[in-house]
């Protein structure tokens, strides 16, 4: 199953020093963070899109995953302004709707994924820097219904991401 993970620059850079998304193979299991959110076509987001092949469904997930990376960005100032996704192939079956939450495409991931999961990246180009920082800094704005705030995230979401191959990460993340 494609689940669409959000991070960072520096958090790819420790995804391919690990080895894996999510807990370090040499973790103690009171460090395990719990299961990964992830986005993916799940049979809430084809019934909140009536109509849509499976590659539009898929950038709709994307999209979910791009902004939950714009949120990763705001908790982390120091970051590089560039949303990034990474595609990965994950078994069906390590893979749960999250229940708790209103998003249709969210998932949550029960195991880490291994960099060889890994397909791809999806990431903003350097140009677009300004407005990224800009949306991640009006996040909390926008979340309480600040039309101008929700403005400058749109400015974001408006620039398309990179794909990156997955022998390509490694050049990404410098």
């Amino acid at each position: 199953m494609r689940v669409f993970l959000p991070s960072t620059l520096p958090a790819l850079a420790e995804v391919l020093q690990a080895g894996q998304v999510g807990a370090h193979p040499d973790s103690s299991p009171a460090a395990d963070p719990g299961p990964l959110s992830g986005y993916a076509v799940t049979p809430a987001l084809r019934e909140a899109y009536a109509s849509g092949d499976e590659e539009e469904l898929e950038y709709a997930a994307l999209t979910a995953a791009a902004r939950a990376s714009l949120r990763l960005l705001a908790g982390d100032p120091a970051a590089p302004p560039r949303r990034v996704v990474l595609a990965a192939e994950i078994p069906a079956e390590q893979v749960k709707l999250d229940a708790r939450d209103h998003e249709p495409g969210r998932v949550l991931i029960a195991v880490a994924v291994p960099v060889a999961w890994l397909v791809s990246a999806h990431a903003d180009d350097t140009d677009a820097g300004p407005d990224v920082r800009a949306a991640a800094d009006a996040l909390p704005a926008a979340d309480a219904g600040d039309e101008d705030a929700k403005f400058a995230v749109d400015g974001a979401e408006g620039h398309e991401l990179g794909w990156y191959a997955n022998q390509e990460l490694s050049y990404l993340a410098e």
